[in-house]
């Protein structure tokens, strides 16, 4: 098992930032880039850049800190450590807690949420490393890939068989997919569609408009996002936002009409879009959330409809370990899980309107 050292990313490595996520033995993910990192600066986190060193390889990632009275310093490698193997898991965060202590950084608790798949392998190792299982955050610690490797003949014929009739019969009847500019305009009519489909289901779990401006630009301005809507009656019917970063493309954000004429509009959405970042050289696409494998099935989870669609394109569900917390102060991370927490989040939220994670 190799030993790893850890240490804050020199501005050289900070403003190449992105290159060297892509590289991380997993392709990084876009929760750890520079764009990402510029929007949650603005929400209340303060973005750092740890690196990990073994003998082996270098491990970049992205930690997203807040204080609070009282308790010090909280860490979220969000999407990280990005690690070969779950292994390594105890070792960089050994060097973690090395660091916090030889800095007098203040830090009480660090959260983890690796792209390490789930198993009972996995879930032994991270608590042997003294991990704790929490709640997950990301909408896409359980979720539905595709690879998209295969020349466009062969990932047609590859796709499930719901996906694949919905496509075919969306371009028979010539439903029109455009790739549109981040004007004012679209932005609010992607917005719309969103809040839509999320009131429709019966969530309220969208953030504020501003959020996804930032956001959606960001990526764009990079060349690292695209906006995509289908048209009925001259206006927007559906919308997605879709990333490429690295070899991984993503199906970050969507909404649509709920009462639509053209069949098939959006899988074609879909279909057109990860044609499109194959010329980039993406090699795999995450549809970014279903129900967990067991449950996929379950017309009582929230995700029940989003899973059916996305598992139209392929059948598999990848469930990732999601969350885990490491006490660096255990008295002090007793007191934030037993009403730390719950009140620093409720009082961010009653005084800005916006989530907390």
């Amino acid at each position: 098992m190799p030993e790893f050292t850890a240490r804050f990313a020199s501005p050289a490595e900070i403003a190449g930032w992105d290159a060297h996520v892509t590289a991380n033995p997993n392709g990084g993910n876009l929760l750890q880039s520079e764009a990402f990192a510029e929007v949650k600066s603005d929400y209340g986190w303060k973005p750092l850049y740890l690196v990990y060193e073994s003998s082996d390889y270098r491990s970049y990632n992205l930690v997203l800190e807040k204080s609070f009275p009282v308790l010090g310093r909280l860490w979220y490698l969000i999407k990280g450590p990005d690690a070969a193997d779950v292994a390594d898991i105890r070792a960089m965060m050994t060097a973690t807690v090395g660091l916090i202590k030889r800095a007098r950084l203040n830090v009480f608790a660090v959260k983890i949420e690796p792209d390490i798949v789930d198993g009972a392998r996995a879930r032994a190792v991270l608590a042997d490393a003294g991990l704790v299982k929490t709640f997950n955050l990301q909408p896409n610690d359980s979720t539905a890939i595709l690879d998209i490797s295969p020349e466009e003949n062969q990932l047609l014929r590859n796709l499930h068989s719901r996906g694949r009739n919905a496509v075919r019969r969306a371009l028979r009847e010539g439903v029109e997919v455009r790739q549109v500019e981040p004007t004012e305009q679209n932005l609010t009519s992607m917005y719309v569609l969103m809040a839509g489909t999320i009131a429709e289901k019966g969530s309220t779990q969208i953030r504020d408009y501003g959020y996804y401006r930032r956001f959606w630009n960001g990526f764009i301005g990079r060349g690292q996002g695209r906006l995509y809507f289908v048209y009925e009656d001259n206006r927007p019917s559906v919308g997605a936002f879709v990333i490429n970063y690295g070899n991984k493309g993503t199906y970050k954000d969507g909404g649509s009409l709920q009462k639509r004429s053209q069949y098939g509009d959006s899988h074609l959405v879909q279909w057109v879009a990860i044609n499109a970042i194959k010329e980039l050289g993406v090699t795999e696409y995450d549809f970014c959330g279903t129900p967990p494998a067991d449950r996929l099935k379950d017309p009582s989870h929230p995700h029940h409809g989003l899973g059916m669609f996305k598992t139209s394109f392929t059948k598999t569900v990848t469930d990732f370990v999601g969350c885990y917390d490491l006490a660096v102060r255990p008295l002090t991370y007793k007191a934030w899980t037993v009403a730390g927490e719950r009140l620093f989040r409720q009082l961010y939220t009653r005084r800005t309107g916006k989530q907390f994670y």
